[in-house]
């Protein structure tokens, strides 16, 4: 019987296409949403992703997110590195600064300034040069994206030319030196990243009493991350947070702050609810449409629940093939998306909450028409 049951499904093919297409459509744009949604997430807290090496980010107290800073005094780092359980802490900057190009454009861009002694805080995949020609003198490292698009000498006539190893800059009328290109993820504003030694990017900003942005830190074999966070806030008035902590931080502060949430989360309530009006009204119409054929399996003797569960295998199966469908075309689109600004993060979890909202769909659109299963009556066969 289950075996007819999907042959009657797959037979009417023009209700069968229909309801895959729609719980497809569904699919994508489930899917699509809550990836572009992950990926502007994630680049809220990209330096704390690019930053692999520290355990702990050290900050001040009332630091909410990572743009939110609040500097700390130089000397604030001897008193970290004198905690027991640390293995070691160096200095971070990040701050904002206006970049001159050669042609006389200026371009807001994201200053990193990293120790520099042991260069602990640089970027980890360079795609030209090296992480040690940050020691020459004037040397930044820019990151690819940033310097393919907006980190461009534009001249009329002419393509758009890309900064390149040995091309020079000014940061607030300093000379800066183009020494590596790097790969880094985009932040959440997309602004280029520049990379320099700690001190140099001190000269490059304008002076102010305290600069020191964060102090990143390694535990050592004796402390777990988290108990020495707890220490280190226990001794100081400082706030530490181990890497996953700070990055669900900022997260949530955008989360709660923004109305990204809201717009995606009405986006996709749209997809599903656009899924569920039509695979349900589609269902409707085969269940009805085959009334007669099941009132003929009545009369010889299947019973209603065995009626019903062919009707659950037929929404189970469609379920299935909208599901893949969608989820394999999603797939296709960040495949496509990877190397543009778009924000596309794909997750198994994803994957599966999607899968769980198109059954979902599926269950309201059989609960539609269902009930008509149950209310045949033996002389519906001769209509």
């Amino acid at each position: 019987m289950y075996k007819i049951a999907l042959k009657m499904l797959i037979e009417d093919r023009t209700k069968f296409v229909g309801m895959i297409l729609s719980l497809s459509l569904s699919s994508i744009i489930i899917i699509q949403q809550d990836a572009i949604f992950n990926g502007i997430m994630k680049r809220t807290y990209s330096m704390v992703t690019d930053t692999p090496q520290p355990d702990i980010w050290v900050m001040d107290a009332n630091t909410k997110y990572v743009d939110d800073i609040t500097p700390l005094r130089d000397t604030d780092l001897s008193r970290i590195r004198s905690i027991e359980g640390v293995k070691w802490a160096v200095p971070f900057f990040k701050g904002t600064i206006r970049a001159r190009l050669p042609n006389g454009h200026f371009e807001t861009c994201v200053l990193i300034g990293i120790d520099d002694a042991t260069l602990i805080g640089g970027p980890h995949t360079l795609v030209e040069g090296s992480l040690s020609a940050l020691r020459y003198p004037d040397a930044v490292i820019i990151n690819r994206a940033g310097a393919k698009e907006k980190l461009v000498i534009k001249k009329p006539n002419q393509p758009p030319i890309p900064l390149r190893v040995g091309d020079s800059l000014e940061l607030n009328d300093r000379q800066a030196t183009v020494v590596g290109i790097c790969d880094a993820t985009r932040p959440f504003h997309s602004q280029p990243i520049i990379y320099t030694t700690y001190n140099r990017a001190l000269r490059y900003v304008p002076s102010e009493r305290k600069q020191l942005s964060y102090i990143l830190v390694k535990s050592d074999d004796t402390l777990s991350p988290k108990a020495l966070c707890e220490r280190i806030q226990r001794i100081t008035p400082f706030a530490a947070h181990t890497k996953d902590d700070f990055k669900a931080m900022t997260k949530n502060y955008y989360m709660r702050n923004t109305g990204m949430p809201i717009n995606f989360g009405i986006a996709m309530l749209l997809g599903l609810l656009v899924g569920a009006a039509i695979a349900g009204q589609i269902f409707y119409s085969f269940i009805t449409d085959n009334l007669k054929y099941l009132a003929l399996f009545a009369a010889m003797g299947a019973s209603r629940w065995l009626l019903a569960k062919m009707a659950i295998l037929q929404a189970l199966w469609v379920a299935f093939i909208g599901w893949g469908l969608g989820s394999g075309s999603s797939a296709v689109l960040g495949f496509l998306a990877r190397k543009t600004e778009i924000s596309y993060l794909l997750t198994w979890e994803l994957f599966l909450g999607t899968g769980i909202a198109i059954f979902v769909i599926c269950t309201i659109a059989l609960l539609i028409s269902i009930g008509q299963i149950f209310k045949i009556q033996l002389w519906t066969m001769f209509k």
